[in-house]
């Protein structure tokens, strides 16, 4: 599973006057209130100037980051707005340049980029958040965080640099203690939509890493921006196969950089993807794009773990007439003859398995499964 939430590890009493006072406002336990929200924190401050000292950092942090304590209705600077009868979120984006690979093309990466604070910024938008990266008020108080636990991408088309995009995202119930979210991403003038995704969330308690039922304070919180809508109709979802050390691609002795690290000090998601990838033949990758990726996450991975990706291509997946009917009865190009298209002919299969996995003296751990579809390059 992957985790999207934080907190501050500090735990501190904001009240000068008598602890058993009940004239005296109680603050939640585990948590100092600033600017009307509780934020969760861990470790006892005795000492009343680090205890004013925290508390000026908690106030302050949550004055640069501007969080609304109510729901917004437009941002002007994310260039985003609420939609869908006041529950669903829309922002407009612009491909930056360093945002796009050779192809001038927008990257995988960040597409799932977008996706994740297109969602971040919902949350911000709706006034729930509290002092977690994309936590409730309630969720913060019951110490919970948000982990994925699956994530379903479809491309149609890659956005240009410099292309206008509108990003839709929205959210609704997944059984009893899950919640799913859904994203469109289009072309801001024509319409035409260039990919859909959906993923499913659930809840963790951020001590204990367990697993958690949605409390009832939370599930007030959020069914109101509940939609019954999908962007990916998935009846019986894909279930991805474990892959063993037989499989066709290894990469052993992967090791977490800083940089990929996120506020939680675990691994990020879309580093995951890029680690996922890079034992497929670079052949294969010049001459291919991808068009659909699911992700079944199962646990956590830290900056001292060493992970190991496994590849295993799905040869029945093989088109039959891959690479054939464009010699049949055609004389070559030069560029063909010449070899400068070496390896235009070769037959690829365009689905693989995949899995990350932390490596251990007595046995390797599951990070996420993931199963990949590919289509040839329009050039």
């Amino acid at each position: 599973m992957a985790t999207l939430s934080c907190a501050f590890s500090y735990t501190i009493k904001c009240s000068s006057k008598r602890e058993n006072d009940p004239r005296s406002p109680q603050l939640k336990k585990g948590s100092v209130k600033a600017n009307g929200t509780y934020t969760a924190i861990s470790h006892t401050a005795t000492d009343p100037a680090t205890q004013l000292v925290l508390v000026e950092e908690i106030t302050g942090e949550r004055n640069r980051q501007n969080i609304p304590t109510k729901k917004q209705t437009t941002d002007p600077f994310r260039q985003g707005l609420i939609v869908d009868g006041g529950v669903g979120y829309r922002q407009t984006v612009v491909i930056r340049s360093y945002e796009v690979g050779p192809d001038k093309t927008a990257t995988l990466e960040t597409l799932l980029n977008l996706l994740q604070e297109t969602a971040l910024n919902h949350v911000w938008m709706s006034g729930l958040l509290g002092d977690g990266f994309g936590a409730t008020h309630g969720m913060v108080s019951n110490n919970l965080i948000w982990v994925v636990t699956r994530m379903h991408l479809q491309v149609d088309k890659y956005p240009i640099w410099g292309e206008v995009l509108e990003i839709d995202t929205w959210v609704g119930a997944s059984g009893k203690n899950g919640m799913r979210r859904d994203w469109l991403i289009r072309n801001r003038l024509s319409g035409t939509i260039f990919a859909r995704a959906t993923s499913t969330w659930v809840m963790m308690n951020k001590q204990t890493r367990r697993l958690s039922k949605m409390p009832e304070e939370v599930r007030d919180e959020i069914a109101p921006w509940f939609i019954e809508r999908q962007a990916i109709e998935e009846d019986v979802p894909e279930k991805i196969v474990k892959l063993d050390d037989s499989a066709k691609y290894i990469d052993s002795d992967l090791k977490p950089k800083r940089s990929d690290l996120d506020m939680n000090h675990h691994v990020n998601n879309v580093k995951y993807v890029r680690w996922m990838l890079q034992n497929i033949p670079d052949l294969f990758l010049e001459n291919h794009e991808l068009s659909s990726i699911i992700l079944e996450y199962r646990r956590e991975c830290g900056s001292s773990d060493i992970v190991q990706s496994i590849c295993e291509p799905d040869e029945h997946s093989i088109p039959e007439d891959d690479n054939i009917n464009i010699v049949r009865g055609f004389s070559l190009a030069p560029e063909i003859l010449d070899g400068r298209l070496s390896g235009t002919f070769d037959r690829w299969p365009t689905k693989y398995t995949h899995l990350l996995q932390m490596k251990g003296e007595q046995k390797h751990e599951e990070i996420v499964r993931g199963r990949t579809t590919w289509r040839k390059k329009i050039i």
